[in-house]
């Protein structure tokens, strides 16, 4: 690479090229029938996901005079809810239309990563990289990475409904967490006061993580750690699923509709809870945090205990806030020292969350264990626009708060390079198939 390259340039196209890499790396063990399948209409087919996220960088590219007179395939399915760009297909008809194929879109993506190392490297020897292309091209690297988690969601889902216990995405458990020496317990105070909420720092953020402002907290406890799946095995237990009480209107509506009576692929085998994930059919860990539940399901189990869901900022705050520094401080991946890059993307996934109290060193400066790159994290704030919200790619983050919860803290398949103690998540609250658990907060 030429040494003309300035070192900000240089990290940009090694981020652009890893990420292209390791989507490739959770595409190709699929075989042809697997990656045309969309086995629910909230997810997509994996070859979809490999076309759309290569048609985002074809926008950019486009937006900077970059695009293409003709990559001889056809792009008419792949825009997924841009209105600005024209003909959208609707996310439930994505299985139907198998196209382009799975070879079109590996030439597809070639193409348009050689005219993105172009667009880089030219703007650089030329004027220089501009904040809005180098932008544009991170936000692309970040989408992609949004994408690669979106398709181990649709992995569960898609491989989960086979009965053969080993017909699986993976052939066998990579790369196992270490086991807890000791489970902590409880929950701690944090104090009360002004606290500064949102983004902080030189790196890239999304414009919803902006601009960062002051808001007043009520002292509060929240939990120590996550939920657990035993936690949760004892609600049921106790009636919990059976119980309006506990419930939000919505989620008991859902509860007697959809039959509701345990978090999504969990099952009874022999009186004892399993799930089928991507490590295979196993016996659920009782000291393990507890994924793939909704808002309502959080919620109902929060009330049940007593308790309540944290807002987002009372999580920021437990989460970033050091009373020794007076400033955010940023915690390690997985509260683990941060993972090196790996040479391969399926080796560095642990495809599950630790047991709690795995990683002891990574605690908060308040004590709050696997708050970061574990599971995301339901929080009770609605998702909106921060006050003085400016959007810096329209329709990304901005056309979609209103009916969403936030969430926080990035989950065990969520790329470390990605996680910030400010990155806002959001999904709608009855949604179960995201990596998403909670720990609940008081006062």
């Amino acid at each position: 690479m030429s040494r003309l390259l300035q070192k900000g340039t240089k990290d940009l196209l090694d981020e652009f090229e890893q990420v292209r890499k390791d989507t490739m790396e959770l595409f190709e063990p699929l075989g042809i029938e697997d990656a045309v399948i969309q086995s629910d209409t909230f997810g997509s087919p994996p070859n979809w996901h490999i076309a759309h996220v290569t048609w985002f960088f074809q926008k950019v590219l486009e937006k900077h005079g970059a695009g293409l007179a003709d990559s001889n395939v056809n792009l008419t399915y792949l825009n997924s809810y841009y209105q600005k760009y024209g003909e959208i297909l609707p996310k439930s008809d994505r299985g139907k239309y198998p196209r382009p194929t799975v070879a079109q879109n590996l030439r597809y993506r070639a193409i348009i990563e050689n005219k993105v190392v172009s667009l880089i490297k030219d703007a650089t020897k030329s004027s220089g990289l501009s904040s809005e292309l180098s932008y544009d091209i991170n936000l692309g690297i970040q989408h992609e990475m949004q994408h690669q988690e979106l398709m181990a969601y649709d992995f569960q889902h898609y491989y989960q409904r086979f009965p053969d216990p080993d017909d699986n995405y993976l052939p066998k458990t990579r790369n196992t967490p270490p086991k807890s020496r000791e489970r902590p317990q409880g929950m701690v105070d944090v104090p009360g006061g002004i606290f500064e909420l949102g983004f902080s720092g030189d790196g890239f953020c999304y414009d919803n993580e902006l601009p960062e402002h002051k808001v007043y907290l009520q002292p509060f406890k929240i939990d120590i750690a996550p939920v657990t799946n035993g936690e949760i095995a004892r609600f049921i237990e106790d009636g919990g699923y059976q119980e309006y009480k506990y419930w939000l209107a919505d989620g008991w509506d859902l509860v007697r509709e959809q039959g509701w009576a345990a978090p999504l692929y969990w099952q009874k085998n022999d009186g004892r809870w399993a799930k089928k994930d991507l490590r295979g059919l196993h016996e659920l860990d009782p000291d393990e945090p507890v994924v793939n539940l909704s808002y309502y399901e959080a919620e109902a189990y929060a009330r049940w205990a007593g308790k309540r869901l944290p807002t987002e900022a009372e999580w920021e705050k437990a989460a970033s806030w050091s009373d020794d520094l007076g400033r955010k401080t940023l915690y390690p991946w997985g509260d683990s020292p941060p993972t090196p890059r790996h040479a391969n993307l399926l080796d560095s996934y642990t495809w599950g969350p630790a047991r709690i109290g795995a990683y002891p060193q990574g605690k908060s400066h308040y004590g709050c264990h696997q708050m970061l790159g574990d599971v995301w994290e339901w929080t009770s704030s609605e998702y909106v626009l921060y006050p003085g919200f400016m959007s810096k790619f329209p329709e990304y983050t901005d056309k979609w708060a209103v009916n969403q919860k936030v969430l926080r803290g990035g989950c065990f398949v969520t790329r470390a390079r990605q996680i910030r103690n400010s990155y806002r998540n959001y999904f709608k609250p009855h949604e179960r198939i995201l990596f998403a658990g909670f720990r609940c907060a008081s006062g």
